[in-house]
């Protein structure tokens, strides 16, 4: 291995990895772990080996975190073909470093962090590569809160993955028990929370298409809508083989069956991504809600019963901070990844927060994004209104976002070139908490160097589609002026 490192991501802190035979980036983990596709050689993609170093790695790391006693981890999979596969490994190996290990089979990430508090284990790892294709598969690693760790252990990680490592001995291996009890529990605990109204979902008489991509919603998401009192549930690719019948990311390009199904049959479409995280929404007339709309309109309802502060990232839409104004609260912006924006909602205190692709975290259930509380407190907020989904979208400012991405040049400075960009604006007007951030009156732009690829993303948001394009362009154009 030639380098290694932790950098801001959009699922935290991304570990990337590059190997003497692979020129680019081949092996990659988020704050929740390593990523990879399946097959192949050792150290370029998720092998078994690979597995196994670093499910040794983090379980190591638990140990050094607690000397002492017995350690217990939980573990959750999505329904990816080589969920079984990775999850026999995963379990073996925590067990051969003396670790319990509670197995719940079939999961969701949100399920698997409330079961981790709820068991009070010393961790958890989820088996999932959330909306990518059905090749990857990933580890994401959680602390005895149900959070993702922090960057530093992260670096504790992956520090540990070349260190030399010893198992327990016979007597004290550790032991695999199943729990299958944790998807209902988490149901209970969403149809319980007392801004979810029952009777208000009941007596609306939703029919509700879902979309699950052939993952872990299939059996959570029909479950759940059933628990609120839908009755009328239109399934599509609703198996759990873990063959993605379309690319898993909830975005509108790839929805399009579903659309067409809510527009024929149904009140609502919902689509969530293979581990439950993500939220999409699609309205009766077969429009889409918009991901970037999901958290506003569940905040709406939040903030409507309980008014306080949001959180979402510097990407996201400023329209959450229009209707969090309208209750006397302040929207704040944090870097992007979950793990930062959850930081950002304990500082501030934040009631609810989220992302723009889909993920709404409400803190008193857990901090973690959640699609299962998301559809609760949004059919709740749709039957309450008495509008259509349609109707309920038109209430919102209307924002857009153009979303661009710039290919960098071989020893390119990125750094300094977002420096120099920044000195052109007013300092008030700049955020450099995460790549650059500017504030154009009414409008704004995030630029970031991505973790993935060698390249720099740019979003620019305004109330004007053709203005949002026009600012990403510009932006895109200096970027490669300065670069030159």
């Amino acid at each position: 291995m030639h380098e290694g490192g932790w950098a801001p991501g959009w699922g935290g802190i991304v570990i990337w990895v590059t190997f003497a035979k692979t020129p680019i980036m081949s092996l990659i983990t988020s704050i929740s772990g390593i990523r990879g596709t399946l097959g192949g050689r050792p150290g370029e993609n998720l092998t078994p080996p690979d597995i196994v170093r670093f499910t040794t790695s983090f379980g190591t790391m638990l140990r050094k975190q607690k000397p002492e006693g017995r350690l217990h981890v939980v573990v959750g999979r999505d329904a990816r073909i080589s969920g079984p596969m990775v999850s026999d490994l995963v379990c073996a190996t925590l067990t051969a470093l003396g670790i319990d290990v509670t197995d719940l089979g079939l999961s969701t990430t949100p399920t698997v962090e409330l079961a981790v508090p709820g068991l009070r284990a010393d961790g958890g790892i989820i088996l999932t590569a959330s909306h990518n294709p059905m090749e990857w598969n990933a580890l994401k690693l959680l602390g005895p809160e149900g959070e993702f760790i922090t960057a530093e252990q992260g670096e504790t990680v992956l520090a540990l993955a070349s260190d030399e490592i010893v198992y327990a001995p016979v007597q004290y291996l550790g032991s695999i028990r199943k729990d299958d009890t944790w998807i209902a529990r988490h149901i209970e605990r969403v149809v319980a929370h007392p801004m979810v109204d029952l009777h208000a979902i009941q007596r609306a008489q939703f029919t509700v298409a879902v979309d699950p991509v052939n993952s872990s919603g299939a059996v959570v998401v029909p479950a759940l809508l059933h628990a609120l009192g839908v009755e009328m549930v239109v399934m599509i690719h609703g198996e759990t083989n873990g063959r993605f019948a379309h690319n898993p990311e909830p975005l509108p390009a790839h929805l399009a069956d579903l659309a067409r199904i809510t527009r024929e049959q149904a009140d609502l479409g919902i689509a969530v991504d293979p581990d439950v995280d993500r939220l999409a929404l699609v309205c009766e007339d077969g429009s889409f809600f918009g991901e970037e709309y999901t958290l506003v309109a569940v905040a709406d309802h939040v903030l409507s019963r309980r008014p306080g502060n949001t959180v979402s990232n510097l990407s996201s839409t400023q329209a959450l901070g229009d209707v969090t104004a309208r209750y006397g609260g302040k929207r704040f912006a944090s870097a992007v990844g979950e793990v930062n924006v959850v930081r950002m909602m304990k500082e501030v205190q934040a009631v609810i927060g989220g992302e723009g692709n889909g993920g709404v975290i409400l803190p008193d259930l857990h901090y973690g994004r959640d699609a299962l509380i998301g559809i609760a407190l949004f059919l709740t907020h749709l039957a309450l209104s008495g509008k259509s989904a349609s109707q309920l979208r038109q209430q919102y400012p209307e924002y857009h976002i153009a979303k661009l991405k710039v290919d960098l040049p071989a020893g390119m400075d990125v750094d300094g070139v977002l420096d120099t960009l920044a000195r052109r604006f007013p300092a008030d007007d700049v955020d450099r908490s995460d790549g650059l951030w500017v504030s154009l009156g009414a409008d704004w732009v995030h630029l970031r160097k991505s973790n993935t690829e060698p390249i720099i993303r740019i979003y620019a948001e305004s109330g004007n589609e053709l203005r949002a394009q026009q600012r990403a362009e510009q932006m895109m154009e200096a970027v490669r002026a300065c670069g030159k």
